[in-house]
């Protein structure tokens, strides 16, 4: 699983048939500061994310593991939107205030 904030959409006009209906999205991998790290993916969204929100992806054949992402040509899927990151009782993020504050 790898932290990374939304930071664009991808659109395609055409695409493999199996992915006509999904929404790609443009992720950055960061650590738990919000400092970028690596190079942005381009991502399948199964949850509904949005711009600027903290999102867990999965790569490989764990991005088809979704129910939208079965048996689909997908090699990263955001399967999750990040509320809070708790680390030894201290909040490292809170979505709420992001990583300005946290």
């Amino acid at each position: 699983m790898i932290f990374a904030r939304v930071i664009g959409t991808v659109v395609c006009t055409r695409k493999d048939e199996k992915l006509v209906g999904t929404k790609l999205l443009l992720v950055q991998p960061v650590d738990l500061k919000g400092q970028a790290k690596g190079n942005p993916l381009v991502s399948i969204d199964a949850v509904g994310a949005g711009e600027g929100e903290v999102v867990l992806v999965v790569q490989g054949s764990s991005a088809r593991q979704t129910r939208m992402t079965e048996g689909n040509p997908v090699d990263c899927t955001i399967f999750a939107v990040v509320d809070s990151v708790e680390q030894a009782g201290k909040v490292l993020f809170r979505k709420a205030t992001d990583f300005a504050e946290a």
